[in-house]
C-alpha cells in the first residue's frame, strides 16, 4: 500500500512510519491539513491515517471535505481523543476505523491489514490461487504446503496483485503503489521484484501484458 500520514506530531510520526515501512508498505508524511489536500490531488493513496488536531485546523473537516468531494480512500483516524461521541464524530464523517493514542503499533498494522482487505473487495484473510495458500492477515504463504518466506518489499508486491485479481496494472501504477515521494526508484526496480516472486512461487503466478503491465496468473494446481 501507498500510504499517507497526516500528523504532527514527529515522534510518533517517526514510530508509525518505521512500522508502516517494515510491513511493506510506502508512507509520505504531512503535518498540516494544507500539505494533506496537496498530497491527495499529487498522488493515488491506498490509505490514510490522520490525526484529529492538526495546527492548521481539525482533522475533522478535512475528511468530512474529502468525502463530499468523492474521495473513497479508506481513512483511519488516529487521535488522543478517547470520548464516545468523537468516535461517533469520526465514523459518521467517513471515517474507516478509529484508533486512540497511545496505541499498540502491532495494533496499527493489524488495522490496516484489515481495512485493505475490505476495500480489496475480500474480507476474508484466506486465499487460494493453485497451490498457493495465502493468509493476507498474518502474511504467510505456502506451496503445495511448504512454507515460502517473502520480504516486505515482495509480499507488498505479491499482496497488491493478489487483493486485484483481475486487474492490469501498470509498471508506473505499481511504482505509485509501492514507492513514497522520498524514494529512488530504479528503472527496472519492479522487473527484479517480479522476477524474484517468480521464482519463488512459479513462473506463471504473474502474467506479463507485453507494453502494458502485469496481472495476477493462474499458477499450477489451478482450476
Amino acid at each position: 500500500m501507498r500510504i499517507l500520514l497526516v500528523e504532527d506530531d514527529a515522534v510518533l510520526r517517526m514510530a508509525v512510519r518505521d512500522q508502516i515501512v517494515a510491513d511493506g508498505h510506502s508512507v509520505d508524511w504531512v503535518q498540516r491539513i494544507g500539505e494533506a489536500g496537496d498530497a491527495v490531488l499529487a498522488a493515488a493513496y491506498d490509505l490514510i491515517l490522520l490525526d484529529l488536531m492538526l495546527p492548521d485546523g481539525r482533522g475533522l473537516d478535512f475528511l468530512k471535505a474529502r468525502r463530499v468531494a468523492g474521495d473513497v480512500t479508506p481513512v483511519i483516524i488516529l487521535t488522543a481523543r478517547d470520548q464516545i461521541s468523537d468516535r461517533i464524530a469520526g465514523l459518521n464523517a467517513g471515517a474507516d476505523d478509529y484508533l486512540v493514542k497511545p496505541f499498540d503499533l502491532f495494533e496499527l498494522s493489524a488495522r490496516i491489514r484489515a481495512v485493505g482487505r475490505r476495500y480489496g473487495g475480500n474480507p476474508n484473510p484466506l486465499v487460494r490461487i493453485g497451490d498457493l495458500d495465502i493468509d493476507l492477515a498474518a502474511r504467510t504463504l505456502r506451496r503445495a504446503g511448504k512454507p515460502v518466506r517473502l520480504t516486505a518489499r515482495e509480499w507488498a508486491l505479491f499482496e497488491a496483485f493478489v487483493q486485484r485479481p483481475n486487474v492490469l496494472l501498470s509498471k508506473a501504477q505499481i511504482e505509485e503503489h509501492l514507492y513514497s515521494f522520498s524514494d529512488e526508484v530504479e528503472s527496472n526496480t519492479i522487473e527484479v521484484y517480479v522476477a524474484r516472486l517468480r521464482k519463488k512461487l512459479g513462473s506463471d503466478v504473474i502474467e506479463t501484458v507485453r507494453g502494458l503491465g502485469y496481472r495476477l496468473g493462474v499458477p499450477a494446481g489451478s482450476n
